[in-house]
């Protein structure tokens, strides 16, 4: 009787592994270098028509281009290993709050009014939006489409980015983004440099504008539990919506240490 199970069980195996190994021939391959990115883009286009992505987001994607720089810039982010007081000299912390403070005046009625809305005060915002594009001036220059779907080929995160490439076909079905959208070495769009799945779930309009793009990344952190009135440094309850916008801690204390300056605290 045991016996017969174990043969079952094995035969039951040996189809399971047929059958999986099936499922991964005709779904897109992973790779590690740019020679494998057309055939890839062409079974990712299968895919993605299967799952009704429209015809004016596969062209654009047809159209997209290995990107080398992305995964340069991937591979070398070493910024994040830096310690909290490199990392903030690194990223230009004092500038950043200085200007900041000069925003947070000349463009109180805004801020004012997100703090309303969402409840999140000045200074994480403007440092947020300081560290992500140097206040709108640091936009990139990339193809917004090439790097994510690069990144999406890639083998080191594709699960991720698949998702994201799913979300900016989405958006160039929409009209909301094309395939010449440019943005910044892993697909960042914007004033604060919102990623597909975010502007999809958090968008408030077009966020090369910076009022739109403080909305926006506001509506982000209260749908992470951002609580009106409550404090943002570490170990404080806004702190894990600082944490769900970046998963670098160096980045997460730099914010919060600059909001609080920002703000007067």
């Amino acid at each position: 009787m045991v016996r017969g199970w174990l043969i079952a069980a094995s035969a039951f195996a040996a189809v399971a592994m047929v059958a999986t190994l099936g499922v991964e021939a005709n779904a897109a391959q992973c790779g590690n270098g740019p020679g494998g990115f057309e055939s890839w883009k062409e079974q990712f286009a299968g895919e993605a028509r299967a799952k009704g992505v429209g015809g004016t987001a596969i062209d654009a994607l047809m159209q997209s281009h290995y990107a080398s720089a992305t995964i340069a810039a991937d591979r070398g982010q070493r910024s994040f290993g830096l310690s909290l007081e490199q990392f903030m000299a690194k990223r230009g912390s004092a500038t950043i709050v200085a200007r900041g403070r000069s925003l947070k005046q000349s463009q109180a009625a805004l801020f004012a009014s997100i703090q309303q809305r969402y409840g999140v005060p000045p200074g994480p915002l403007i440092a947020i939006w300081g560290m992500e594009s140097g206040f709108g001036s640091q936009r990139g220059n990339q193809n917004m489409l090439s790097s994510i779907a690069t990144l999406a080929y890639d083998c080191r995160r594709p699960e991720f980015f698949t998702d994201q490439l799913y979300a900016a076909l989405k958006l160039i079905d929409r009209g909301t983004l094309s395939g010449s959208t440019r943005g910044s070495m892993h697909g960042e769009i914007g004033q604060t440099q919102f990623m597909p799945k975010n502007v999809l779930g958090y968008g408030t309009g077009n966020l090369d504008v910076a009022a739109n793009a403080l909305n926006s990344t506001a509506n982000f952190l209260r749908a992470h539990g951002w609580r009106a009135g409550a404090g943002y440094q570490p170990g404080e309850p806004n702190f894990a919506a600082i944490e769900a916008w970046n998963a670098a801690g160096v980045y997460q204390k730099a914010i919060a240490i600059m909001g609080r300056q920002i703000d007067g605290q």
